[in-house]
């Protein structure tokens, strides 16, 4: 059975913590504040950066009032460096080759912005494997909403066969939008595994293929 398989893009398929934490710190080093960890700035992500500079303005206790401009500055700061440090998790692009060899069509549904995320995938030469990228600013709603990733897949244009993402907000879009949902375990997270709904998980992107066909064998049985 084949059909469309959409992705999460920061923390399922790329690690982009690393660009997107140098961003936050540029941006806080432009209103010369200390930097933050990079494990705190990595559990900020999966919102989109909107509210990942509201995270980071509740953590230090700034004023609320300035999240549009330092929205601004660190959309800036990570548009001119978006791909420095980022690169797909091991195994990434054979795994895709994999699933369009097999006749799947794949997507991406993100809460990164359209443009940031379509920067990034063309610098790690990913954009070739997928139909359709949905952003965190496509439609007026964000994941968990279930909207985008129902955006994705009727752009995709295929029968849905999973939903593959990293996080809880992944987890809670699949849930929302009535979807399989695929667990990348080596992600963002901070849930246990057995904490999140989920049809499947795999920590390799070696056995993803695999894994697709064996649910895709237990939905048709």
């Amino acid at each position: 059975m084949t059909g469309a398989i959409v992705f999460d893009l920061d923390g399922t398929l790329v690690d982009s913590a690393p660009d997107i934490a140098a961003a936050a710190n540029r941006m806080l080093d432009e209103i010369d504040h200390a930097p933050l960890p990079v494990p705190l700035l990595r559990s900020f992500i999966g919102h989109g950066i909107p509210r990942l500079v509201g995270q980071v303005i509740a953590h230090l206790e700034l004023d609320p009032a300035s999240q549009g401009g330092l929205t601004q500055r660190m959309l800036a700061q990570y548009s001119r460096h978006p791909a420095d440090l980022t690169r797909p998790y091991p195994g990434v692009p054979a795994a895709l080759d994999r699933l369009r060899d097999a006749g799947h069509r794949l997507g991406i549904c993100t809460n990164k912005h359209h443009g940031l995320s379509v920067q990034v995938l063309d610098a790690l030469d990913l954009s070739r494997f997928f139909d359709v990228v949905i952003g965190g600013d496509s439609l007026p709603q964000k994941k968990p909403d279930p909207a985008p990733l129902r955006t994705a897949f009727a752009a995709v244009d295929a029968a849905p066969l999973v939903y593959v993402g990293d996080s809880e907000v992944d987890a809670q879009t699949a849930q929302a939008a009535v979807l399989p949902f695929g667990l990348y375990s080596g992600g963002y997270r901070t849930t246990p595994i057995e904490a999140l709904p989920h049809s499947f998980s795999f920590d390799d992107y070696r056995m993803l293929a695999a894994k697709v066909a064996e649910f895709a064998c237990r939905r048709e049985g």
